[in-house]
């Protein structure tokens, strides 16, 4: 889970998701303790279930999984339109600690009937606070870390990322705060920065992620007992159906409700891309790590859940998209390498060099954060032609080739020619 947290913030992109922070926010926090209080009334009414039982399951299904939603519009040519992408993303890579900070202290209530329900809030405040804080921080020291080390095999850089995460999430949940939240936001904070290698770390953490998810439905199919499940199929089956068609639905429009720019058809689709994926199978064996009772019941309910959500929303997505009118076709872009630039704009490449005293003279180009719109084709020193990558040190008289737009060119022109904690004109 800790992967697919990190890989979820790694794979978003700031800029997108900025105009969109509130709602996204708002969904992962208050929709799903909707969504879970909505399902909670079903579960308790349908089944022998105390309400914090109830609540537990509940709590369980209550985040979605946009990972799985993405791959079916990919393999379908489909892509969704205007904010509705980076909505969904956030959402789903940020409303995992929520359910998982639901699942971990309802099982605290439950094992302590005399601890009040007032305690949590606290809990909560210190967990949400402390993830936040040494994510962000440690998302920004880890992309230091990455640029300064020097490692002679570029294959040790994920095994060095791979450490890094486990470091956070440890550092983060032995200080009180949520590890989960902490993973997450750390790797959207080292999404905004440049560093070493960064396409190909990116191509390992997507697939180490699909690894990760992989081998939880793999876990999930060794613990299900068939004989165990005929008897529940009913309620599991109607239990999801509550799940998809009203406390999802409900939720994301009482959520949306003071976003009046919203059209009812994008509404509509958010609530629909519900799709429930890996997290509730790693959440539903934590009643069963815990010895709560009727554990197993949960775990065989949680299965019909996430199947049925699987076969019947995720083959449903690009119809729904489609008679929504959210749709549009998935634009192609040239893969370019992590240094190189597009063969077809080499002929508007434009020379640069590198004065002394300036703030990239002694740097690593990695560590000059240029945006993405820049590459640097060829660096030449002393006559000779280098082929730059992140880790290459800048030196005083490099003349760099270089291919960038108008803004990007005079932001990286500000670094190669302009000495160190000199200030603009303006």
């Amino acid at each position: 889970m800790i992967f697919i947290l990190f890989s979820g913030g790694l794979d978003t992109r700031w800029n997108e998701i900025k105009p969109i922070l509130w709602k996204g926010a708002i969904l992962s926090t208050l929709g799903v303790m909707l969504t879970a209080i909505i399902a909670d009334y079903a579960v308790y009414s349908l089944l022998d279930f105390s309400l914090l039982e109830a609540m537990l399951l509940a709590a369980i299904i209550s985040s979605t999984d946009a990972a799985a939603v993405f791959s079916i519009l990919r393999s379908r040519q489909i892509s969704l339109k205007g904010e509705l992408r980076p909505l969904l993303e956030l959402e789903s890579g940020s409303n995992d600690p929520m359910a998982i900070f639901l699942t971990t202290s309802l099982i605290v209530l439950i094992q302590n009937p005399t601890t009040p329900l007032a305690a949590l809030i606290p809990m909560f405040a210190q967990q949400m606070a402390l993830g936040a804080v040494f994510g962000y921080l440690l998302g920004k020291a880890m992309a230091d870390v990455i640029n300064r080390i020097r490692l002679d095999y570029q294959g040790l850089y994920p095994v060095l990322t791979i450490s890094l995460i486990l470091i956070i999430y440890a550092i983060t949940s032995a200080l009180g705060g949520n590890g989960f939240l902490a993973v997450y936001l750390a790797g959207l904070t080292l999404a905004k920065h440049t560093f070493i290698h960064k396409r190909s770390l990116l191509q390992y953490h997507d697939s180490l992620a699909w690894l990760m998810q992989i081998a939880m439905f793999l876990t999930l199919g060794l613990l299900v007992f068939p004989s165990q499940l005929l008897p529940i199929a009913g309620i599991g089956l109607l239990i999801c159906f509550v799940l998809m068609f009203l406390a999802r639905p409900i939720s994301v429009l009482l959520c949306l409700l003071p976003f009046r720019k919203m059209t009812l058809e994008d509404r509509i689709m958010v609530s629909w891309v519900g799709l429930r994926g890996a997290v509730p199978i790693i959440l539903a064996t934590f009643p069963l790590v815990s010895g709560i009772n009727k554990a197993d019941m949960i775990f065989n309910i949680v299965f019909f859940v996430v199947l049925t959500s699987v076969l019947v929303q995720g083959s449903s997505i690009p119809f729904v998209a489609r008679r929504l009118g959210v749709d549009e076709p998935i634009k192609s872009s040239p893969e370019t390498s992590d240094t190189e630039p597009r063969r077809e704009n080499w002929e508007s490449l434009i020379k640069l060099e590198v004065l002394p005293e300036s703030i990239a003279a002694g740097k690593q180009i990695a560590e000059l954060n240029i945006p993405d719109d820049t590459w640097i084709a060829v660096l030449r020193r002393d006559g000779h032609p280098i082929r730059p990558g992140g880790s290459t040190i800048l030196q005083a008289g490099d003349r760099l080739s270089v291919q960038s737009s108008g803004p990007s060119l005079e932001l990286l022109r500000s670094l190669v020619e302009k000495r160190e904690g000199s200030k603009d004109e303006s």
